[in-house]
C-alpha cells in the first residue's frame, strides 16, 4: 500500500517505512495523515540491529519532524534529520525508566 501511495502522490517508486502529509497551513496546528509500513519497520529493525520498539519509535519521530519542518533531501539535511531521531529516542529512553 505505501509503494503505491509513494508512487501516486510522490511520484517515488521505491518501498519507504514512513509517509507523512501535513494537511495544515503555516501557522495553524499540526493536521496530518501518517502512514507506515510495518513490515518495513520490522527488517529495517533486523537490518539495524535494533528493536522492533525502537525503530517504531525513530520512524514516528522521523515523521513528526517532518510535520515540524525538518526535511531529508540533501545530505546535511539527513545528518540534521538523524540527529534529532537520535535526540527524541535518548529523551524517550530516559522516560521510560
Amino acid at each position: 500500500m505505501l509503494l503505491k501511495i509513494n508512487q501516486d502522490f510522490l511520484q517515488h517508486n521505491y518501498y519507504t517505512d514512513i509517509i507523512t502529509f501535513g494537511l495544515n497551513e503555516p501557522g495553524e496546528p499540526i493536521d496530518a495523515e501518517i502512514y507506515v509500513s510495518i513490515d518495513r519497520v520490522k527488517d529495517n529493525a533486523l537490518q539495524q540491529g535494533v528493536s522492533f520498539q525502537n525503530e517504531m519509535q525513530r520512524v514516528l519521530f522521523h515523521g513528526a519532524l517532518h510535520l515540524c519542518g525538518y526535511k531529508d533531501k540533501k545530505k546535511s539535511e539527513i545528518i540534521v534529520m538523524r540527529q534529532k531521531e537520535d535526540q527524541y529516542l535518548q529523551l524517550m529512553a530516559k522516560a521510560q525508566q
